[in-house]
């Protein structure tokens, strides 16, 4: 794996924080909003990062990977609230950990079969869908509190969840 075990836990603990910060930047009053009809609301978009990440590391990591672990996990993102769907979100630093103890080099090299039937690693799965997925979806939230008016809002926010230094 490009990543070691303890990379990539630091950064989807790193996302997660950034996931955190930016959910605390909406404002209750906009979680309808979405850019087109088509799109997920801002309520839906947060209640899938509540559960995307992480059902897609236990689901890589599986024995065989079972397609009823994503759809377990999705019906129970749709039931949750705001409070409850950055809650969970906030959870998934721990999660990850639990999720990856006990998976060795050998896990992370084993072959793989992506939802689109082309053959990879579980660790290239866990870093293309995963990290890389959660970091797609931050920059979405990211838009759509920009698209609301957060003008304030910098890439400090989006890449380290912190605000900008007053100027």
């Amino acid at each position: 794996m490009v990543l070691t075990k303890s990379e990539l836990l630091t950064s989807l603990q790193h996302e997660v924080r950034i996931l955190v910060h930016l959910a605390g930047k909406v404002d209750r009053a906009q979680l309808d909003y979405r850019p087109t009809p088509k799109q997920r609301s801002t309520l839906e978009l947060v209640r899938y990062l509540s559960m995307m990440g992480p059902t897609l590391v236990q689901y890589a990591l599986a024995e065989p990977p079972d397609i009823e672990i994503w759809n377990a996990a999705e019906e129970q993102s749709k039931a949750r609230d705001f409070d409850q769907a950055v809650a969970a979100i906030a959870a998934q630093s721990a999660r990850y950990e639990t999720l990856l103890a006990g998976h060795g080099d050998a896990k992370f090299r084993a072959p793989f079969t992506d939802f689109d039937g082309t053959t990879t690693t579980v660790g290239a799965f866990l870093v293309n869908l995963v990290l890389m997925g959660v970091a797609a979806y931050k920059t979405q939230l990211f838009v759509y509190l920009k698209a609301c008016g957060h003008e304030e809002l910098s890439s400090a926010n989006l890449w380290y969840g912190a605000d900008a230094p007053p100027a």
